[in-house]
């Protein structure tokens, strides 16, 4: 009697969740019925994205197929039930910045959403060239803020899959103050030489994972700002670009501590750096850096494989007389292989004053094939725990088992 019940049970409740899904199909709005206006599809998204947002039924908006101009867009939520965003062709913005109807905004925002989904596999095509010229940003403080391709602010479990970010005029994509959200699947696209055109950068952040992506631009593939914690980085190959970073971090007094970052069975392929983390000197910030990961990771012809720089200062912009007032600690670099094209393969250059604590070092195996000698260290102001195997040493002279 006991077991007909439970059948009874099991088959009400897959009839129940099967009249739910059927009736939950979600509504698809597709930007075409919604005025598109001298081919450009700003205002026609922007309709069919406030009709899906004050919908209770979940709802897919639709980019075809073809391309799509799109001068600039902010889509607001919140939504009241389930959302994507299925772009199927190109959506493309103007080439010459100075067009862009708010200049100092991005180009494509989306804020205050849950249970949001940005897929199809198309392209967000940035058309950058023409702005790359009129960067001065290296040299000028006050230059023109250029559009991100993406800004994903305050958004909360979701995940941006199977779409590539394309020749953004500045960072290709921005995630603040989000929660749980992930980037599977994803691509950007640009040269090495464009400047600024960082291909995530996250900040304020909480769960975020970057998974099965590759990453091409012409600054760092992933850079982490202050108070982000739980990252999660893996299967992703970088290249060209800077390399993961995190920071730089200390300008500002208000920077809040950065927690649990994870860089795991990565590739990178002729960048600049591979995984680093960078600290201002002579600064007033006094965060935490913590729970650092970086394991099983590839390097094809990288210039710094492993870098921990306390003493970062781009274009003689600080002093570096008073030391860095950020702590790192907890950091555990393994398995560590490949080519690098500078001969100090890993560098930890930590504070005097905030020297690195609880750093273990093992299975690193990365040669240097260039004319300056054999591959070496750089160690300051910290004392690693050793273990497994190396070809080079690390920081101190005799090796310690960590088994």
């Amino acid at each position: 009697m006991e077991l007909q019940q439970l059948i009874v049970t099991v088959l009400f409740c897959f009839s129940f969740l099967t009249y739910n899904v059927k009736a939950e199909q979600p509504v698809t709005y597709d930007v075409r019925k919604y005025g598109v206006a001298g081919g450009d599809i700003s205002q026609a998204l922007l309709n069919a994205w406030t009709e899906a947002c004050n919908s209770t039924k979940p709802g897919i908006i639709v980019i075809p197929p073809g391309t799509w101009p799109l001068s600039q867009v902010k889509l607001l939520g919140p939504n009241k039930a389930p959302l994507e965003l299925q772009v199927l062709g190109t959506v493309q913005a103007n080439p010459d910045p100075s067009k862009l109807p708010n200049k100092q905004g991005e180009w494509i925002t989306i804020n205050y959403v849950e249970n949001f989904t940005l897929s199809g596999g198309g392209v967000f095509d940035g058309q950058g060239q023409q702005a790359w010229k009129q960067n001065d940003c290296h040299k000028n403080q006050n230059c023109v803020k250029l559009p991100i391709n993406l800004s994903f602010n305050f958004i909360k479990n979701s995940i941006i899959r199977d779409v590539t970010t394309k020749d953004s005029k500045n960072f290709h994509v921005n995630c603040i103050s989000s929660q749980n959200v992930t980037f599977l699947r994803f691509k950007v696209s640009a040269p090495g030489d464009s400047p600024n055109t960082d291909g995530i950068h996250l900040g304020r952040s909480t769960g975020i994972r970057i998974t099965d992506s590759v990453i091409k631009t012409g600054d760092d593939c992933v850079s982490i700002g202050d108070e982000t914690k739980e990252v999660y980085v893996e299967n992703v190959t970088c290249g060209p670009g800077h390399g993961i970073s995190i920071g730089s971090l200390g300008k500002s007094i208000a920077e809040k501590d950065v927690q649990g970052i994870y860089v795991r069975n990565c590739t990178f392929i002729g960048t600049m750096n591979g995984v680093r983390v960078k600290t201002w000197p002579s600064a007033p910030a006094t965060l935490k850096i913590s729970d650092l990961h970086f394991e099983d990771l590839v390097m094809d012809n990288v210039s710094n494989p492993i870098i921990i720089d306390q003493e970062y200062c781009p274009h003689n912009l600080c002093k570096i007389d008073k030391p860095s007032l950020i702590k790192i600690s907890n950091v555990s670099v393994k398995n560590i292989r490949g080519t690098s094209y500078s001969p100090e393969v890993v560098t930890f250059v930590c504070s005097s004053s905030k020297p690195c604590e609880n750093v273990q070092i093992g299975d690193i195996h990365l040669t240097y094939n260039g004319t300056l000698g054999p591959a070496t260290s750089k160690c300051a102001n910290v004392k690693p725990t050793l273990f497994g195997t190396q070809n080079i040493q690390l920081c101190v002279p005799t090796p310690q088992s960590n088994a």
